[in-house]
């Protein structure tokens, strides 16, 4: 069995391209005052456009792809699964009944982004870049891996614990009709439908700079989502798997926030620099070695092996809670609303727009 170690992100950015610079101008401008691409200095917002660009400019209808005789018949049967998945998240599941995800781009490539998460060395909390209108987020997008490996090694020569990531995909939060991407579909059912389903909830709720809420409502939908989906499809075997997937990851998440949580205590001390070092040091390694231990007793791979072999970080421990801490919060309250996703998105559209300590207490559990 192999788990993928999903990490998405919610970005904005879009461009036109470089060639027709009258449309880029107002593009750029509009999403400068909508507050949708983030980070700051213009070589970051150039990038930004540019690769926007490449994601919008040659998009085609699902269905034109899916007509055409070329098409290759694993591609074919792959679209039309998205394109039912697509209208049963807006039929079934109140997702936003919009141009999004019923255009398809072939981008060549293995993610579409790749993303920066940093913390400081003695700090479980991710780094925050602010911008306005759209908030802070706990993380920075690069539509180029060596663009994002060498940003990332800035701010690993300052002290940082760093982490990049690929990203399969992201949202505009409704801006624009996002497409579906090739990237998407180098996964299997379960995580290219949960994928579609968790983008489209961040359409149906966000709230201005917490990555944390925003991430986890997102994972509450996409798990709710996938269950139903399953359920209409009478795939009694999907559901029994996906039980277990979620069992699974429930485990590993609790294994490495567990670590998360022990590192808070320590930086929490008033220790020496080296002692801290030291003890953080055994941690991390403690926390791997929990984490290999589990797999190694349920015969599975993680998805996390890059992180144990690398040496697990601050950062990567911090996106894990940025997706996950809230999570349990959501289903609680999907349960008191009766199993009604429209009473959950009404609470959580509530929840966004209230003061951030109502969400952080919520997320803080009992």
């Amino acid at each position: 069995m192999v788990m993928q170690a999903r990490v998405r992100i919610v970005m904005a950015r879009w461009s036109a391209p470089a060639r027709g610079h009258v449309r880029a101008a107002r593009c750029l401008a509009a999403l400068l005052a909508t507050g949708l691409l983030s980070g700051c200095g213009t070589g970051y917002l150039l990038q930004a456009a540019h690769g926007q660009w490449q994601v919008m400019h040659g998009r085609e209808p699902l269905a034109t792809v899916i007509a055409r005789p070329q098409t290759d018949t694993a591609l074919r049967a792959r679209l039309e699964e998205v394109a039912a998945a697509r209208d049963f998240a807006s039929r079934e599941l109140g997702l936003p009944d919009n141009a999004s995800y019923r255009t398809f781009r072939a981008l060549g490539r293995p993610y579409v982004v790749w993303n920066v998460v940093a913390t400081p060395e003695f700090s479980v909390e991710p780094r925050q870049w602010c911008f306005p209108f759209a908030g802070c987020l706990a993380y920075r997008g690069y539509f180029s891996e060596a663009a994002a490996r060498a940003y990332a090694a800035r701010l690993r020569a300052r002290g940082d614990d760093v982490v990049v990531g690929g990203v399969s995909a992201y949202s505009t939060l409704g801006h624009f009709a996002d497409p579906l991407l090739d990237t998407m579909l180098r996964t299997g059912e379960t995580d290219l439908i949960g994928t579609l389903f968790h983008e489209l909830a961040h359409q149906r709720v966000y709230a201005r700079g917490d990555s944390a809420f925003n991430e986890s409502f997102a994972m509450a939908v996409e798990y709710e989502g996938l269950r139903r989906w399953f359920a209409a499809r009478g795939g009694e075997a999907g559901l029994a798997q996906l039980r277990e997937r979620r069992r699974t990851e429930r485990a590993l998440q609790d294994v490495l926030l567990r670590g998360r949580e022990r590192l808070r205590a320590l930086y929490a001390q008033p220790l020496p620099t080296a002692e801290l070092r030291a003890r953080k040091g055994g941690i991390l390694q403690q926390t791997a070695a929990e984490l290999l231990s589990y797999e190694s007793a349920h015969h599975l791979r993680s998805g996390y092996d890059e992180w144990v072999r690398d040496g697990l970080n601050n950062a990567q421990l911090a996106s894990v809670g940025t997706y996950h801490d809230c999570v349990a919060a959501f289903e609680s309250l999907l349960a008191v609303d009766g199993g009604e996703l429209r009473g959950l998105y009404a609470d959580a559209r509530a929840l966004a727009r209230g003061p951030a300590a109502t969400r952080r207490h919520l997320c803080a559990g009992p």
